[in-house]
């Protein structure tokens, strides 16, 4: 009996993160239109923050409490191809020609960081892995460098993202008539209720993966990284109801640069046995080469205009993206 209740517990949850997200993603919106800041540089700022705080607290209890760094990564770094296998996902659900084919170099910018903070994630688990130095100090320096890239990223994204917008047409979507104190509000109160959502859903599902007798393993991780992007997907899907596909790409791709320049550098500042890098296995760094491959093959989608469909149910990105989470499934199941 107690199984089904976590079970409804995470139905719940699900529901509310699901129910939430359209105001989240239409609040961002208005707040991008009426401040000119844009959705790519908001979708970062103010979308990918509030679906990412889930793996930060995730990840923070797994050290703290559960006293698994291990766990804490697999989250981060699954969660990375979670949310790269929902632009492969929204990509089928939308209409209009391939959903990455019309994006200015704002979104290339946010992925091409996502590479950069990725590739130094892997660095540092290869690095930490084959020597002792650092493996005594409070924080390792990649961890910084990964902190430092993710901030001074920020600052490009604002930096072209209001050059690009000055060298084409205004937001597609007009909100006039709206307010924007009203509408910070809504956004301060959405992200409210996902992130308690979120975390309480990521708490029955470690429940869950404890229960169904899964723990640490291939299946644990794997599940406790599918609740903490569901999130991400619920806000993705409702900027693609509000026709803002640059704001549901730019929140998935956020969010990996959220993953691994600040939630990774947490994980590290609470891990107390000295650096978070030794703790952890080297089945991770092959899960961030994959999430690189895929982050790859939406990059060539975005610089690869004038494309079509080949059909209304499909594209090349979208079952590539697919298939690539579908082998790093399996080379994570085998390899842990």
């Amino acid at each position: 009996m107690d199984i089904i209740f976590i079970w409804l517990q995470f139905a719940v949850a699900t529901a509310l993160i699901f129910g939430t997200s359209k105001f989240l993603a239409r609040s961002v919106d208005v707040i991008a239109f009426k401040t000119g800041l844009g959705r790519a540089f908001l979708g970062v700022v103010l979308l990918a923050s509030a679906t990412s705080l889930p793996e930060l607290g995730t990840g923070i209890s797994s050290i703290a409490i559960v006293g698994s760094p291990d766990l804490a990564a697999g989250d981060a770094f699954g969660s990375n191809l979670v949310n790269l296998l929902i632009i492969g996902l929204i990509d089928l659900w939308w209409r209009n020609g391939p959903i990455l084919n019309a994006f200015g170099t704002t979104t290339v910018l946010v992925a091409t960081l996502g590479i950069i903070v990725i590739s130094a994630a892997t660095i540092a688990i290869t690095f930490h892995n084959s020597s002792d130095l650092f493996a005594t100090w409070f924080l390792s320096p990649f961890s910084v460098l990964m902190m430092v890239t993710f901030l001074m990223g920020l600052y490009l994204i604002y930096s072209f993202e209001k050059t690009e917008r000055t060298a084409r047409k205004a937001e597609d979507a007009d909100y006039s008539n709206a307010k924007l104190p009203f509408e910070i509000g809504v956004y301060l109160l959405s992200a409210t209720v996902i992130i308690a959502s979120a975390v309480w859903l990521a708490f029955t599902g470690e429940r869950i993966a404890e229960e169904m007798g899964w723990g640490t393993s291939f299946v644990g991780t794997q599940f406790l990284a599918l609740s903490t992007s569901l999130p991400e997907m619920g806000a993705s899907f409702a900027a693609l109801r509000i026709r803002a596909p640059e704001l549901a790409v730019s929140n998935v791709l956020g969010s990996n640069l959220f993953n691994m320049g600040f939630v990774l550098w947490a994980d590290d500042l609470a891990y107390s046995g000295g650096t978070f890098w030794t703790a952890i296995s080297e089945v991770h760094s092959m899960t961030a080469v994959l999430a690189i491959v895929m982050t790859a093959v939406v990059i060539l989608a975005l610089v690869k205009r004038n494309r079509r469909r080949p059909s209304r149910f499909w594209t090349y990105e979208a079952v590539t993206l697919i298939a690539l989470y579908a082998l790093a499934s399996v080379l994570i199941f085998y390899l842990s």
